[in-house]
């Protein structure tokens, strides 16, 4: 069940149509899931206090409810290894349209999944797990599934992946932790189901996996036309 807090997230969708990713990572923290450690800098004082504290490198990401697709305005800069980087990242991403901040978080590393969702109009909420990053689709190697899940659907999503022998440590590489993602699918699961006809899909792209943990690196949640149109 969504809390008051989960709910108040969420209102930020019925003017855009979808929730700013610091909104986003703030809502599947609620829910139990795994984001990496971040701020939402509004000025560059912010950006730097936060890497004071957990160091460098980090990414920087535009903030606006303008920027649905980030990349594509230059709204992302990754491995920001010294204050002059920063600055550079910040002042250009300062220039975008409705700018509202940045996001500076921690670099995660490890095996690049997507995890998602689509509101069926027939099926219903329907779950989507794969390979992610940019090869997302190229290999199209996913698994999909109706919600809710259990333990026993995670795991056969995942080893039905063509491509499942990347987790278990292909050719001496380092294995995945498959139970923190297996829990972060059904945690997933159970947020879809929640979230109901406010849902229209959901993109976990990449959520990074590696030995210790499986972190959501970047969201994306659009919600029904119907949930604000009002």
């Amino acid at each position: 069940m969504l809390t008051k807090e989960m709910n108040d997230l969420l209102q930020s969708a019925q003017i855009y149509g979808w929730v700013m990713e610091p909104f986003a990572k703030q809502l599947f923290v609620l829910a139990g899931m795994n984001v990496p450690q971040f701020t939402w800098a509004h000025n560059l004082g912010e950006a730097i206090s936060f890497v004071r504290r957990t160091g460098y490198p980090v990414v920087m990401k535009i903030v606006s409810p303008q920027v649905v697709h980030k990349s594509d305005v230059g709204g992302v800069v990754v491995g920001i290894t010294d204050d002059t980087g920063l600055a550079n990242a910040y002042n250009s991403m300062s220039k975008i349209s409705g700018f509202s901040g940045v996001i500076v978080e921690e670099m995660v590393k490890g095996i690049e999944m997507i995890i998602g969702a689509n509101n069926d109009e027939q099926f219903g909420p329907v779950i989507l797990l794969g390979f992610g990053g940019t090869a997302t689709e190229i290999y199209r190697d996913i698994s999909l599934a109706m919600a809710p899940l259990c333990e026993a659907d995670v795991d056969k999503m995942i080893r039905g992946l063509k491509a499942f022998t990347l987790l278990e440590g292909f050719r001496g590489s380092e294995r995945a932790n498959i139970e923190a993602l297996k829990m972060l699918v059904i945690r997933f699961s159970e947020l879809v189901i929640d979230l109901g006809e406010t849902m229209e899909s959901i993109d976990l792209n990449p959520v990074m996996c590696s030995a210790e943990r499986c972190v959501i690196a970047d969201a994306r949640i659009m919600v029904r036309k119907s949930a604000h149109s009002s």
